[in-house]
């Protein structure tokens, strides 16, 4: 195990991998406001601590050594199979690409940018016509955009969990739910009673049940 060659210091893989992500996001927001540049902005230090993490420099594992040391005195902590706590908590025999925690947080984040992708899209189509948003996934939630890019912050925490990204991501959701409020705001000032009427029949981040129930019956 000791004889394994170190899985960090790739800085290539972590520059790759934030910009494939983040760029893939970029694609799907496509931001014109402030408010898109800075929940974009958000969500990209997120997968850029994320990724430095996983390839670049462990700082998690650096931290949790001595007690990861003492714990499983057999283990190569800085190889990268090895840098999946879940697994290695767990003691887990089962490859940590085919573990299921490893195999939820690609369905969510998979999920998430499906979410985001239709978010967005429906969103736009409302800004061209000067309309409010309020088909598809804006007619189960208020702000699915947002929703999305937790659910996608979450699977890769889910992943691949951090010191920086299990404080960062508290941060960014209540960024979220401010930026939500924000947007709120900016909308009552222009579109005034059709807004609030959409408000008292739509919740904000979390469908209704019967509302779910409809959509898997249709």
């Amino acid at each position: 195990m000791h004889g394994e060659q170190s899985g960090y210091g790739l800085w290539t893989l972590v520059i790759l991998n934030s910009a494939i992500f983040i760029i893939f996001a970029f694609s799907f927001t496509k931001p014109k406001s402030k408010t898109d540049w800075r929940s974009l902005g958000a969500f990209s230090a997120f997968i850029l601590a994320l990724f430095t993490e996983m390839y670049g420099f462990p700082l998690t594992i650096y931290l949790l050594s001595g007690w990861l040391g003492q714990q499983f005195p057999a283990l190569d902590i800085f190889s990268h199979n090895n840098g999946h706590l879940w697994t290695t908590l767990l003691g887990s025999e089962i490859n940590p690409h085919l573990h299921p925690i490893h195999i939820a947080s690609n369905i969510l984040i998979v999920v998430g940018f499906v979410l985001l992708s239709s978010a967005w899209k429906t969103l736009h189509a409302a800004q061209k016509n000067n309309a409010l948003a309020m088909t598809g996934l804006y007619a189960k939630v208020r702000h699915p955009q947002y929703v999305a890019f937790i659910v996608i912050m979450f699977g890769f925490l889910l992943m691949w969990p951090t010191i920086l990204t299990l404080v960062m991501f508290p941060v960014l959701v209540f960024m979220y739910y401010r930026l939500a409020k924000h947007e709120e705001n900016e909308v009552i000032k222009e579109f005034g009673n059709v807004y609030l009427n959409y408000k008292r029949h739509v919740p904000s981040f979390f469908p209704r049940l019967g509302s779910i129930q409809t959509t898997a019956k249709n």
